[in-house]
């Protein structure tokens, strides 16, 4: 109970140490919201038996462990691939953490302690933390440069390691009440906070995420320091001299770090997708914490540039492999989309603190598109094999990078694995926002939440079989009856939404409207920025039930995205669908699904572990003896995020509605035909 208050007053509130500034919307703390569904429990439970001993254990394996005892000793040779690899731990101590409270662990919180021990000995006396510089100062490694932070603008990632430390050591503290860690990261923040800022160092850190930790940091103590560093690395941004401003190389003119103009004069989501996603982040965390109008404009416009042209229809982010980064506008091709999970990660971020500054349910719509899709897809259900990247369709005739090896357990640069195992544990967190008498459900997740309002404790126990269902049911329980708004979510993809944006649009407009009942009588009601708002004095067990429309829909994108011309995708509520070979005769990139094709569902409870397929009838075109015909045949889908679990083969999200010309590949097989 101690420790659910502590987080209560530090995540809830908003308002910390006579704050005059934050996020309009605040986040109930995940510890007052306890799952009990069959969609996200069961990940989260793997992730904390399966995903977190594994990390740990791979981090063990692979010599990250070593490094910190190497560095307390001042001996050996660094023995990993990356200095950035001190950061696997870091973030696998903080999804531990997050499991903590969800599942106490005696000895997990016991061998997250001996970790910690081990990164304290490797801290230097005054703070610095960086086992590839610690073991041997006089021969670092070699993206560090001879002097601290000498190449930080672009390859030592010496911040970039402070920014996850500090993630990790706010996490433990909140879900522990221990303050090991903690200590260790408030001392490498002054450490910090005395090299840069004005009057000092003046560098923009090559790899954000030092911004966001250190946010995090002054929420806790309070430190106008930590909250003032944060900044000045923000506003460092664009003033380096030494890139050449008139070069179209983002490496060249300082793009790939989001580097190339001040960040209040960015319009465009640019450059490496991980480190936008988290610069955006803090950028956000900034403009609430201290109401600057500049970088809350540039903000929007960023967010605004992405969604409308720089986002995959599965919500993934980063379409070019070259730099892991952002293209052009409208430059997301499907047969060597990128889409790194850590991408999908900091999106992840990033949105929920764009609903936070301005409590509008895009942000949330596109939350949960990557949520549901772009995210998951990059864990197999097993729980220990990943993807770095998240192709759009693989062919037997193109070799995927991942193809070659399907899912990996581990990686040189594994921070995608490590990633994970943090995100998921923290998804009750993003479920109830509050702003004064306002309750907003973002989240459909069978769960028990503990608000506060008013001063009055309230109860809302959510019933569903979401995502496969539509069929919603909230109880709310106080002792007393209590006055409140109770705003729901009425999902973009249930009001002919498929995209806050026309990037992507449903083909065809549903006439079916989300239904609401308050204690089983039907009701009218007003929506406000996508929220169904339902005003009324709350009493002991009344139910709200919502209906939405689980249609399956035929999405079609912008004119400008050249790949998906007279091409379809499919979904179904929040679930983007894929054809994968082991459904669809041992093929998925020869299918066509004409206009008009009738759909039916079904729940598979043995497939997948558990997942509503989409079945129809589609046209496949095949080659024999040297011969092309199309075929009427089955068509199976499956949700997205569920592909690449059952070996290797094709995958196809994207669907010609007809043959338009045919391409013939020749290979050690035979010829090929593929329509077009």
């Amino acid at each position: 109970m101690k420790r659910n208050l502590l987080l209560l007053s530090i995540l809830s509130a908003g308002l910390v140490y006579g704050q005059n500034r934050d996020y309009t919307y605040s986040p109930v703390t995940f510890t007052s919201v306890k799952l009990t569904d069959n969609f996200w429990l069961p990940r989260i439970k793997i992730n904390h038996s399966v995903t977190i001993p594994t990390s740990f254990e791979r981090c063990e394996n692979t010599g990250r462990v070593k490094n910190f005892e190497m560095a307390a000793a001042k001996s050996g040779k660094f023995c990993t691939v990356y200095p950035f690899d001190d950061t696997d731990i870091y973030k696998t101590i903080e999804g531990a953490s997050f499991s903590l409270s969800l599942f106490p662990d005696k000895k997990l919180e016991l061998y997250i302690d001996t970790l910690i021990e081990k990164v304290a000995k490797a801290q230097e006396p005054d703070g610095y933390l960086y086992t590839a510089r610690t073991i041997d100062p006089l021969h670092p490694h070699k993206w560090a440069g001879t002097e601290r932070w000498q190449k930080e603008r672009e390859l030592s990632h010496e911040l970039y390691n402070s920014g996850h430390l500090y993630e990790a050591a706010a996490a433990h503290y909140l879900a522990t009440g221990k303050k090991n860690l903690l200590n260790i990261a408030l001392k490498n923040a002054d450490l910090v906070c005395s090299v840069f800022g004005p009057g000092k160092q003046h560098v923009a850190p090559g790899h954000e995420v030092v911004e966001m930790g250190l946010v995090k940091l002054y929420r806790i103590t309070g430190k106008q320091e930590y909250l003032q560093t944060a900044k000045d690395f923000i506003e460092e941004r664009g003033h380096f001299k030494g890139y050449d401003a008139t070069s179209k190389d983002p490496w060249k003119n300082g793009a790939y770090w989001q580097d190339h103009i001040p960040v209040a004069q960015q319009r465009e989501a640019i450059g490496h997708a991980v480190r936008a996603g988290y610069l955006y982040a803090a950028v956000a965390d900034i403009a609430a914490l201290t109401g600057d109008q500049k970088l809350l404009t540039a903000i929007d416009s960023i967010w605004e540039n992405m969604v409308s042209k720089k986002i995959y229809v599965q919500g993934g982010a980063g379409a070019i492999g070259d730099g892991e980064r952002y293209g052009a506008n409208y430059e997301l091709p499907n047969e060597t989309a990128y889409n790194e999970t850590c991408a999908a990660i900091s999106n992840i971020y990033w949105n929920q603190r764009m609903f936070q500054l301005h409590g509008d349910s895009k942000y949330i719509d596109v939350l949960e598109k990557i949520l549901y899709n772009g995210f998951i897809s990059g864990v197999g259900l097993d729980g220990k094999s990943f993807f770095y990247t998240n192709a759009m369709q693989i062919k037997n005739s193109f070799k995927h990078r991942d193809m070659e090896s399907g899912r990996s357990g581990w990686f040189e640069c594994s921070c995608c694995p490590t990633n994970v195992t943090r995100l998921l544990p923290s998804i009750p967190g993003y479920m109830y926002a509050q702003k004064d008498n306002k309750v907003y459900v973002n989240l459909i997740i069978n769960s028990n939440a503990s608000l506060t309002v008013g001063g009055k404790a309230v109860e809302i126990l959510q019933q569903n079989n979401y995502p496969w269902d539509g069929d919603l049911k909230f109880t709310v329980s106080s002792k007393k009856a209590i006055a409140f708004d109770m705003l729901i979510r009425i999902p973009g993809w249930a009001q002919n939404e498929a995209m806050p944006s026309d990037l992507y649009t449903f083909e065809k407009s549903s006439a079916q409207k989300a239904e609401i009942k308050i204690n089983g009588s039907p009701v009218e009601y007003t929506t406000q920025q996508g929220y169904a708002v339902l005003s009324r004095t709350w009493k002991k067990g009344d139910v709200v039930e919502v209906k939405l429309p689980m249609e399956v829909r035929r999405v079609i994108a912008n004119k400008n995205l050249e790949d998906d011309a007279g091409k379809v995708a499919i979904q179904r509520g929040p679930l983007m669908y894929c054809a994968e070979w082991a459904d669809n005769n041992g093929r998925a990139t020869n299918i066509i699904l004409p206009a008009g094709t009738d759909f039916s569902t079904e729940y598979n409870a043995g497939l997948l572990n558990g997942v509503t397929v989409i079945k129809g009838e589609s046209v496949a075109v095949q080659v024999k003896d040297d011969n092309v015909a199309t075929v009427k045949q089955p068509f199976v889908a499956i949700p997205y995020y569920a592909w690449a679990n059952r070996g290797k083969g094709e995958m196809m999200i994207w669907f010609p509605e007809k043959i338009k010309d045919i391409e013939i590949i020749a290979d050690n097989t035979g010829n090929n035909a593929v329509s077009k």
